[in-house]
């Protein structure tokens, strides 16, 4: 299937790894130029020539804090100057951390907040104008099935990403007629780096081995596994495309319908 995306330009953020790096890898493979960022600037410099000696396209760096509107803001002037424009934005940058009510602490959910919703803001914020100028774009914001379906031990996620679907209805409202098309993603568990961590950490909450605690995620999805980054990848790379052109306002899950709860138990 042509997704018709050769040429573009995408601005990928969290993408040294995980599912950022997997989106920024699809794209790429795609016909897409792609500028990722990411905190650590050796790792992110090691991932964008991996990914363009694998596809061919331009891959460029550009280490950046999204907690810090500055550094967002270079990030994508740096971009600008030197594509042009922005055709495509992912946010992908961001954890929450998990664990119980009575054990977190108000930097635990300033943290959960800074990053995972205000760096989505701050990013849109940042690259919306040159869409708007252009009269076009595609916006996928990668959030979590966390912010629709409630989790006791997911709470900071939860309520960040509860927030993150909110701003991206909002913007998706104010930006539709101006061209720009806003959908967020919202994966359960995905087997990557991060999940690894978050499923020690549960397990320690819950007072149980971490196989124990892979096999309760494994339990609460009716599909008996995990999903993997790159399934995350092709969604948000179709939703990016022309193909998608009517899909607008969405907040798609891909997390195999999972029933948090059981989870839990």
């Amino acid at each position: 299937m042509d997704l018709n995306l050769q040429g573009k330009i995408a601005f990928v953020t969290g993408a040294s790894k995980g599912i950022g790096r997997e989106v920024a890898t699809k794209l790429a493979n795609e016909g897409v130029d792609v500028v990722i960022t990411a905190r650590g600037e050796e790792a992110l410099a090691k991932t964008a020539a991996e990914i363009s000696a694998e596809t061919g396209r331009r891959v460029v760096a550009q280490a950046g804090d999204m907690s810090d509107f500055a550094d967002v803001q270079r990030c994508v002037d740096a971009a600008i100057a030197e594509f042009g424009r922005i055709d495509i934005l992912v946010t992908c940058a961001g954890s929450s951390p998990g664990g119980l009510l009575e054990e977190l602490t108000d930097d635990q959910w300033m943290q959960s907040l800074n990053l995972k919703f205000m760096g989505y803001v701050r990013t849109v914020r940042a690259v919306v104008p040159h869409m708007v100028e252009r009269g076009s774009g595609a916006i996928v914001l990668v959030v979590g099935n966390d912010g629709l379906k409630p989790s006791f031990w997911e709470m900071t996620a939860g309520a960040a990403n509860a927030a993150d679907l909110n701003f991206a209805s909002s913007v998706a409202d104010q930006y539709g007629p101006k061209g720009i098309r806003v959908n967020t993603v919202n994966p359960g568990p995905v087997d990557t780096d991060r999940w690894d961590g978050l499923e020690k950490a549960f397990a320690r909450d819950m007072g149980v081995d971490q196989a124990e605690a892979r096999r309760r995620a494994e339990a609460s999805i009716p599909l008996g596994r995990i999903t993997q980054p790159q399934e995350v990848a092709a969604l948000v790379t179709f939703l990016a495309s022309d193909l998608a052109g009517s899909v607008h306002g969405a907040h798609i899950p891909i997390d195999g319908a999972q029933r948090k709860a059981l989870m839990e138990r």
